[in-house]
């Protein structure tokens, strides 16, 4: 019997980034189906958010960001352009969002094909790069190059945005019904396992619960 773990995911979030190759390795590891939820950034789902948060937080998580980057020997940049456009005051997302809609519905299309994991990596590690990742082709090379169809992902994205958006505001509200805000999320029988840094904690339910590792 293999056993279903929710995953909520942002584009905007660098620990949701950093976590997809334990996360992969774990869908690989265990008799488990990671299921792919992406949801918006917070800086869309709490417009407020940033300005609620201490001064001293947006630093400290650069310095984390860069840190958690090396110690997982990962490359990483600040994402160019920002997936999310943001005010002159960096504290509240601009009105007009060029990006994260159609990056968000791309990875609900291929959540949907079964190859989420997959997609969510290939795209992100080209966000993260800190290059241009909305330069002509890169998104689509970078889909293509870990065997999905970017062409088909792309063209669902773009003509079916309302069926698409409404599974993204499913995804929010699970999201909210499994107790938590943050990404990555993962969930276990409802139960929340928020942040990279939970992954181990999740495995040791996963293991009370009688999950076994794949293949057995």
């Amino acid at each position: 019997m293999t056993h279903l773990v929710d995953l909520f995911w942002s584009f905007r979030s660098p620990y949701s980034y950093l976590a997809l190759p334990r996360l992969m390795a774990l869908e690989a590891e265990w008799d488990i189906t990671i299921h792919v939820r992406p949801v918006r950034p917070l800086a869309l789902r709490q417009p407020d958010f940033f300005e609620r948060e201490d001064p001293m937080w947006m630093g400290y998580l650069l310095t984390d960001v860069l840190r958690l980057a090396d110690y997982l020997g990962m490359p990483i940049g600040l994402p160019s352009p920002d997936p999310v456009l943001m005010q002159a005051d960096r504290k509240r997302a601009a009105p007009d969002q060029p990006h994260i809609h159609r990056l968000t519905r791309i990875g609900l299309a291929a959540a949907e094909t079964g190859a989420g994991l997959a997609a969510l990596h290939a795209m992100s590690s080209k966000i993260w790069s800190g290059e241009d990742w909305t330069a002509d082709g890169v998104l689509e090379t970078a889909l293509t190059g870990c065997g999905l169809g970017a062409g088909a992902l792309i063209s669902t994205a773009e003509t079916d945005a309302d069926r698409l958006d409404a599974i993204l505001m499913a995804n929010e509200a699970a999201l909210t019904a499994a107790g938590h805000w943050g990404v990555p999320t993962l969930a276990y029988k409802g139960e929340p396992f928020f942040g990279q840094d939970r992954i181990d904690l999740l495995v040791w339910r996963l293991k009370q619960d009688g999950v076994q590792p794949a293949g057995l």
